[in-house]
């Protein structure tokens, strides 16, 4: 199935008049060799075979897991930089994609020595291309990401328990974290956000600790084979106010009309104004913040990250695509953040919901 994506690239490659391209993006590398590798070199030609460069150390195990059989070891970060030039400038390449994206590294630095090592390459920017490919997912992620959101039930389940009294955000990501960890997770997150201050994005703090009333909500990413699910539930603590019970409610009452509208051939803007409008009508137009849906992958945001890629709200749904909604939590200061999201696969028909965790007194 990996090699399939190579050649869907290559034929995207060529009918974009791109002679190959340089791959050093994490999650693109580990789309495309479907194995993650820090500090990744692939070059995939428009025509021909791939060729990766790897820490002459980690040759064997790379070659032993990744689908890429031509391999290229080198040393230092110059021998790298030699091979990779030389390679390009054998095969009389002239037009070279890059991944131009930032994740865990920017790889910025890499990017400027390389322009100035091939003075005489056009470099253009294939990332969207990339996730062109991305965005819809074959058998083999999707059924890694319905095992991810099986972790991640487990962990939000395990969340849902340690809540109580006195506990603290971090106390409570240290046992969801955990559990998903236990279960197959390599690089899970948690987010916590405890009380009446809604955060953003809320890593968990040590101090802030679950009052009477509280407003607590949880955000859980968990990942199987270098692919994830995403999964928010919300609990309001005994003795909380009216306010927030309604927010609660409202904001379950949205989520379900987003449910009813992920459907094959629907513009992501046009549930988003639903959306907006649903929530104006009952008087919390100012404490949503317009972003409803991401995609689910080899990231836990990826395209269509409607949340903060304005052009991508525009993006049609479509079959095989995976998405996490609703994202943007309704912020009320002096209540909290509320917020319900789980991680869904569109299905010619409808779609299916891949994050299950379900309690009483949660959103």
């Amino acid at each position: 199935m990996t090699l399939e994506r190579i050649r869907r690239f290559q034929d995207l490659m060529r009918s974009n008049g791109i002679d190959a391209s340089m791959i050093r993006t994490l999650s693109s590398f580990t789309y495309l060799a479907d194995v993650k590798w820090l500090r990744p070199a692939l070059i995939i030609p428009a025509d021909g075979e791939p060729l990766a460069f790897i820490f002459k150390h980690e040759v064997k195990p790379f070659s032993e897991r990744s689908c890429i059989k031509t391999v290229v070891p080198y040393g230092g970060i110059d021998e790298l930089m030699r091979g990779i030039s030389s390679a390009l400038r054998e095969s009389g390449y002239r037009k070279v994609g890059f991944d131009v994206s930032v994740e865990r590294d920017a790889y910025e630095l890499f990017y400027q020595m390389f322009t100035r090592l091939n003075p005489k390459i056009e470099i253009v920017d294939v990332h969207g291309m990339i996730m062109e490919l991305r965005m819809i997912k074959d058998a083999t992620e999707i059924e890694r990401i319905r095992r991810a959101s099986e972790i991640t039930d487990m962990g939000m389940e395990t969340a849902a328990n340690a809540i109580d009294l006195g506990v603290s955000e971090l106390e409570i990501a240290a046992e969801a974290t955990h559990t998903m960890m236990k279960k197959g997770a390599e690089q899970p997150h948690v987010y916590v956000n405890t009380g009446p201050y809604p955060r953003k994005h809320a890593e968990p703090r040590r101090e802030i600790k679950v009052q009477v009333g509280d407003v607590v909500t949880i955000t859980l990413a968990g990942d199987y084979e270098f692919y994830y699910a995403n999964e928010t539930r919300t609990h309001v603590m005994e003795g909380g106010s009216i306010e927030k019970l309604k927010a609660l409610e409202v904001l379950s009452n949205v989520y379900s009309l987003v449910k009813d509208k992920l459907r094959p051939g629907t513009v992501l803007n046009s549930i988003e104004s639903q959306i907006e409008q649903a929530l104006k009508d009952r008087g919390y137009a100012d404490n949503y913040v317009a972003g409803f849906a991401h995609g689910v992958g080899l990231l836990v945001e990826e395209g269509p990250i409607t949340t903060i890629v304005i052009p991508h709200r525009k993006q049609v749904i479509k079959e095989n695509m995976i998405l996490a909604a609703i994202h943007a939590p309704l912020a009320i200061p002096g209540a909290g953040a509320i917020k319900c999201e789980d991680t869904f696969l569109v299905r010619s028909d409808g779609i299916e919901q891949l994050t299950k965790f379900a309690c009483q007194d949660a959103c």
